[in-house]
C-alpha cells in the first residue's frame, strides 16, 4: 500500500502540510482505505469536488458573509458588493457608507467586521500573501486577532484558501452533523469527544472533512441545505 504521507506537499522548513489538486484524490483513497465509513461515502457519492478559493480580500469578505447564513444569501450579498464597487478592494470598500452596505444585504455587524478587515490590510496589520507559508497556529492567531473573525472563519480560510491538510472545523454545523450521522454518534457527544474521533485522520483531517461535506450535500436528506 502507498501511504498518503507520500502525496502531501511539505512546506519549507516542515512547517505544515498542504494538499493540491493532484494529491487530493489519492489522499481520499488512502483515507477510505483506513476508514470504512469514509469508504462508503466515496463509493456511494464518488469524489468530492476540489474546493478552493483565491487568497484575496474578496475571498475573506465572502467567508465573513457566510457566517451563520446560507451560502446562497452570502453569495447574493457578495455579488451586490461587487456590482456596486466593480472591483472589491479594501480601499473601495471603505468608501461605502453604512446605508450603502445595508443596500448590499450586509448587516451592520458584518459591515463593521469587513471594514475592520479592509483597514487591517491597508495598514499592513494583515498581509495575506505572508500567510501562505505560515503554520496553522500563526495563521489562526493573525486572523482571529481581527474583530469578527473567529475560529470557523480561520478554519475555512486554512482549508479552502491555503489548502492546509489537517484542519477539522469543529464549529461547522454541517461537518459535525455529517460526522454524527456517518459514525452513528449520540446527539449529546461533546466537541472534545468528536475531536478525538478525528485524530485517526491526521494529517489529513481537511480532506476527511471534505468527504463529510460531500456526504452532507449529496445525501437526499440534506440536498439544498447550506454547509
Amino acid at each position: 500500500m502507498i501511504y498518503a504521507k507520500s502525496f502531501a506537499y511539505r512546506c519549507p522548513n516542515n512547517m505544515t502540510n498542504k494538499f493540491t489538486q493532484s494529491t487530493y484524490r489519492p489522499i481520499c483513497d488512502e483515507l477510505a482505505a483506513t476508514d470504512i465509513d469514509l469508504a462508503v461515502i466515496l463509493k456511494t457519492y464518488d469524489y468530492p469536488s476540489f474546493w478552493s478559493r483565491p487568497n484575496t480580500f474578496e475571498t475573506l469578505v465572502h467567508i465573513i458573509l457566510e457566517q451563520q447564513v446560507s451560502l446562497a444569501s452570502a453569495l447574493s450579498a457578495l455579488n451586490k458588493l461587487k456590482e456596486r464597487l466593480q472591483e472589491l478592494t479594501p480601499a473601495r470598500l471603505l468608501l461605502l457608507t453604512d446605508e450603502e452596505m445595508r443596500a448590499c444585504y450586509v448587516s451592520r455587524q458584518k459591515s463593521g467586521y469587513i471594514k475592520d478587515l479592509a483597514e487591517a490590510i491597508i495598514s499592513g496589520q494583515l498581509n495575506l500573501t505572508e500567510l501562505e507559508d505560515l503554520p496553522d497556529d500563526i495563521v489562526r492567531s493573525k486572523l482571529v486577532a481581527l474583530k469578527g473573525i473567529g475560529h470557523w472563519t480561520a478554519d475555512v480560510y486554512l482549508m479552502f484558501v491555503l489548502q492546509h491538510s489537517d484542519v477539522f472545523p469543529i464549529g461547522d454545523l454541517a461537518a459535525v452533523n455529517a460526522l454524527k450521522r456517518v459514525k452513528n454518534l449520540p446527539a449529546n457527544i461533546t466537541k472534545d469527544e468528536m475531536q478525538a474521533i478525528t485524530v485517526k485522520w491526521q494529517p489529513y483531517r481537511t480532506i476527511a472533512t471534505m468527504l463529510l461535506w460531500h456526504f452532507y450535500l449529496s445525501s437526499p436528506k440534506n440536498r439544498g441545505l447550506a454547509v
